[in-house]
């Protein structure tokens, strides 16, 4: 085969590498072209010479036949002249054009006249020599780095373990289709130089691998790998056992590192002594280093920063130790001739990304205040006592990594009358700016922001001003840029908005019931409250147009992302607690609806499966739900999240009373957009709703069974009894008591169902439940991460993209887009 490699326009393998900067470097005329030849020489470009190259290329495809045939002499010409235009439009004025441009062009060219074959022999050639080229830059550069040194940690030099790079790469590259070991090692070592810092070769080898990643995914796990190298001589030097290991050295070093760090981490006060009566030796043999391989570069990078114990900024928690450690946290309250078994049962979900835990559980487990719960909701007094001691609760329950939801409903608003003082009112918006600041002054130590987010009903007089808190205009005094907000909306407000009607806001002083009221209730009260306006028994209050009022919000929404809408009315006729209170907001990210009261801030404990691995390919060779798995999973998570409730530090009494009194948990999911890559399945179609449908009914009837298995062998939650599930209404029936309160036209759900739900309400029934609320769409951010998949059930927005986070920049590729156009052949340079 022949190519422009062979043509007398590129060097040979035997030509010396003469640098540009010592080659014939004459000014380039205008209109003149010159190729940079690949051992740094300048030629001049000439036509003729890729004209001969591309003859060449046809002879090997198609014998000496091609030198006589006219068809190739004119496909010759015409694409030696594509080319020769495409560069000398390219650089008008002359330049100097890489032999690697031209290559790409010829092949091009060759794809774009649908000369296949000739185009398909010629990138074999090219690749092999490519190849070659690289064992032999390689070779040399072997060979000049056995005359460098490394500088250690301690400052002594010594010679450069050129052998244990080049096995590191090895097993980096290990197992994984489409990286190129040849190709980290060659671009590593352009950036080490004589006296080079030990931590210097692992960030050379990390970053190479990194700037690959959107050339081929899968260099996010070789990037991984190399983080994970740096890791393990972090904490294997740290714990005394050795200065550094491979990843198969692990094998032996993970059970002696993890009863290492166990006993080191309860000496620095880092983790709780309990953790010291597990049988540690048992638990380390259950260590398996192989998960190791599953990390991303994201995900183990945001674990370093982030989550890994660490002693003066030294990381000496491995990541299946870490794994372990929130295992060993989790199962700590178990029976004494189970806890063993069921650290290794949490451990297996856990390290597999079946399934994870929350970022609190994930920070907290096993420590000394194992604050474990992701989500706490309160509702703000109306007196200013109150107003601050709600802020302190903020401050002490986001120090422990809580996220926060405030329902400031109850707040009289501008202008409304003080007794106390004999004054006027300022309203809500100034208290939120303060919450605003206390959330970004107290984030856990830079682990993580603090977060917040403020409930108003719409009736309250000071929601216009409350949705433009997020406005980047305006007093500075009087926006929250750091926080969320949220408007709690009633139905009755919707029904306004759809017959054009005027709506009444009022200070929340003078009607104070309207806060505890939902539904037909809700209306009632409010409409008399209208009548009262308007007969003068009411001073302070306003009519507007509930039309203008909801363009207000959805123009803010559009702006600022801000305020996020939910519902009042549904969230409290389908709550399975109406019995224990009403709920008056959701959380942080909305994923939980939760009574609450001044005595009561109510706890959700969250954790998600991650769907992308319960999938299964049956006879037919179709990718379908591994139900069985899933029942498994589900099982040990909720006895997990369970765990949590009694497990718990809680940072303020009215937290404990009210999650010892309902046990509330919120077991999510991630990774949805991935699983319909798997079933190759668009997000946007009726496939897709199906899925959605019959994967959430089977999670739900699991998670419910669960709980009912739980509350046989420990009892039922506190409050259970009048709660809808002592009635045997589930979630799955609720929706019949929004039908009753909703005309139709603005209720369209499926209520059909697949699995045996009599049966599990009548176990309900009889057993109880353990916890009151079992499920969630929960955020799942970080985690999702960690797990290298998409987040709950969100969709991909972007094939290629940058992610930002508290753990730097990172690159990330649609994995799923990349293997489909492999598959077709269209995965090369240009695409």
């Amino acid at each position: 085969m022949h190519s422009i490699e062979e043509s007398n326009i590129t060097e040979t393998q035997t030509e010396s590498n003469t640098p540009i900067q010592d080659a014939d470097v004459t000014t380039t005329a205008p209109g003149q072209l010159r190729v940079i030849k690949r051992n740094g020489m300048l030629v001049p470009y000439s036509d003729t010479k890729i004209s001969i190259a591309i003859t060449k290329a046809f002879l090997a495809v198609e014998g000496s036949t091609a030198a006589v045939s006219s068809r190739v002499h004119e496909k010759v010409a015409s694409l030696t002249q594509q080319i020769s235009d495409t560069f000398h439009r390219r650089l008008a004025s002359g330049g100097t054009l890489h032999i690697e441009e031209i290559q790409d062009q010829v092949e091009l060219a060759l794809m774009r006249t649908g000369e296949h074959k000739v185009a398909r022999s010629y990138v074999l050639y090219r690749e092999e020599h490519r190849q070659k080229r690289a064992a032999l830059e390689a070779s040399s550069a072997q060979n000049e780095l056995h005359n460098l040194e490394t500088t250690l940690e301690n400052g002594e030099r010594a010679p450069l373990d050129y052998e244990r790079i080049n096995n590191l790469i090895t097993e980096a590259c290990e197992g994984l289709q489409d990286v190129d070991p040849l190709r980290v090692q060659k671009e590593t070592l352009k950036n080490l130089y004589d006296g080079v810092m030990q931590k210097d070769i692992s960030a050379s080898l990390m970053m190479t691998a990194r700037t690959l990643v959107e050339q081929e995914p899968n260099y996010t796990f070789v990037a991984a790998r190399f983080l994970a190298d740096q890791l393990r001589g972090e904490a294997l030097q740290y714990l005394a056992l050795a200065p550094s290991a491979t990843h198969k050295e692990m094998t032996e070093l993970y059970p002696l590192a993890f009863t290492a760090f166990i006993n080191k981490a309860i000496s620095l006060e880092l983790l709780s002594p309990e953790l010291a009566q597990f049988d540690l030796i048992k638990l380390g043999k259950a260590i398996k280093p192989e998960q190791d391989m599953l990390f991303s570069f994201l995900s183990l990078q945001t674990l370093y920063d982030r989550y890994f114990i660490h002693s003066e900024d030294i990381r000496f928690e491995l990541p299946q130790i870490f794994f372990m450690r929130v295992a060993m946290g989790l199962a700590i309250n178990e029976e004494p001739n189970q806890k063993n078994e069921r650290a290794i049962e949490f451990y297996n979900l856990l390290s597999s990304f079946d399934y994870m835990s929350s970022t609190p559980t994930l920070f907290n487990s096993g420590s000394l205040r194992p604050q474990l719960s992701s989500c706490y909701l309160t509702t703000v007094p109306d007196d200013l006592e109150g107003i601050y001691g709600a802020i302190q609760d903020n401050a002490m329950l986001s120090k422990w990594a809580g996220g926060l939801g405030n329902d400031w409903t109850p707040v009289r608003a501008l202008g409304a009358h003080i007794k106390g003082t004999n004054g006027r009112s300022q309203g809500v918006v100034p208290f939120l700016k303060v919450v605003n600041d206390t959330a970004v002054a107290v984030n856990q130590g830079g682990k993580r922001k603090g977060a917040v987010c403020a409930y108003l009903e719409t009736w309250h007089m000071d929601i216009e001003e409350f949705i433009e808190l997020r406005k980047n205009t305006g007093d500075d005094r009087r926006r929250t840029h750091d926080m969320n907000t949220a408007n709690w909306i009633p139905d009755l407000f919707m029904k306004r908005v759809f017959s054009d009607d005027d709506w009444t806001l009022f200070s929340p002083n003078e009607v104070p019931d309207l806060h505890e009221l939902f539904g037909d209730a809700f209306e009632k009260r409010y409409t008399h409250y209208e009548k009262m306006a308007a007969d003068g028994k009411i001073k302070l209050f306003k009519t507007i147009s509930a039309k203008e009022l909801w363009r207000k919000i959805l123009s803010m929404l559009f702006e600022t992302g801000h305020p996020w809408i939910t519902f009042k009315d549904v969230c409290n006729i389908r709550s399975p607690q109406q019995h224990a209170g009403v709920v008056h907001s959701s959380n942080l990210c909305t994923e939980i609806t939760l009574n609450t009261s001044p005595d009561e801030i109510a706890v959700c404990n969250l954790g998600s499966i991650n769907l992308a691995q319960h999938l299964i390919t049956n006879d037919d060779g179709k990718k379908v739900l591994d139900e069985k798995k899933i029942e498994s999973t589900v099982r040990t998570a909720i006895r997990m999240l369970d765990n949590v409730i009694d497990i718990n530090y809680y940072a303020v009494p009215q937290a404990r009373r009210s999650n010892l009194q309902h046990r509330p948990i919120g077991l999510g999911i991630l990774g949805f957009q991935d699983a319909l890559y798997q079933l190759n399945t668009p997000y946007a179609s009726p496939e897709a709703v199906e899925f959605a449908d019959r994967s959430t009914e089977i999670i739900s009837y699991y998670a419910i069974k669960a709980s009912t298995e739980l509350a046989k062998e420990r009892g039922s939650y506190t409050s259970y009894e009048g709660s809808l599930w002592s009635k045997g209404i589930l979630p799955i029936d609720s929706i019949k008591l929004l039908r009753q309160t909703r005309d139709e036209k603005y209720l369209d759900m499926d209520s059909n169902s697949t699995m045996d739900w009599s049966e599990l309400r009548q176990t309900v029934q009889s057993q109880g439940m353990r916890n009151s609320n079992v499920m969630a769409i929960a955020p799942t951010a970080t985690i999702a991460n960690i797990c290298g998949v998409s987040q709950s059930i969100e969709p991909t927005y972007q094939n290629l993209y940058v992610k930002s986070n508290l753990s730097g920049e990172f690159t990330v590729v649609n994995p799923y887009l990349v293997n489909a156009l492999k598959a077709e052949g269209l995965w090369d340079n240009v695409m």
